[in-house]
């Protein structure tokens, strides 16, 4: 990959890096509590699914912070670009649209399938 694709994807993936870190960082202090015995069924059932789904949301950005990192450091290791499966160039489209992404597009089907 040549040097300017190269630092277009870092860019890319210190961009997204920076919009994760501008979420609060105490998202798991700030997540509401499950229902319990407060209000109604109702009302107990609408704070546990919010409950669960600021935990899943914790999550997925956790995953994601990962993900970038590990893209960063094969960026600085001279592995970047190449699916870790089939050891092919993953195609610019699929690295424009998910700059972590470790599999090319076929690799990452057969793995999903």
């Amino acid at each position: 990959m040549d040097r300017g694709n190269l630092q277009r994807y870092k860019q890319l993936l210190l961009v997204k890096l920076d919009e994760l870190s501008a979420r609060p960082v105490d998202t798991a202090f700030r997540t509401p509590g499950a229902g319990g015995l407060v209000g109604d069924f109702a009302d107990q059932a609408t704070a546990d699914a919010e409950a669960e789904l600021h935990i899943q949301v914790h999550r997925s950005d956790a995953h994601l912070l990962r993900a970038i990192e590990d893209a960063l450091a094969r960026i600085s290791h001279g592995r970047y670009g190449a699916c870790e499966v089939c050891k092919l160039p993953i195609s610019k489209p699929r690295l424009e649209a998910v700059p972590w992404t470790r599999h090319c597009r076929d690799c990452k089907e057969r793995e999903s399938a």
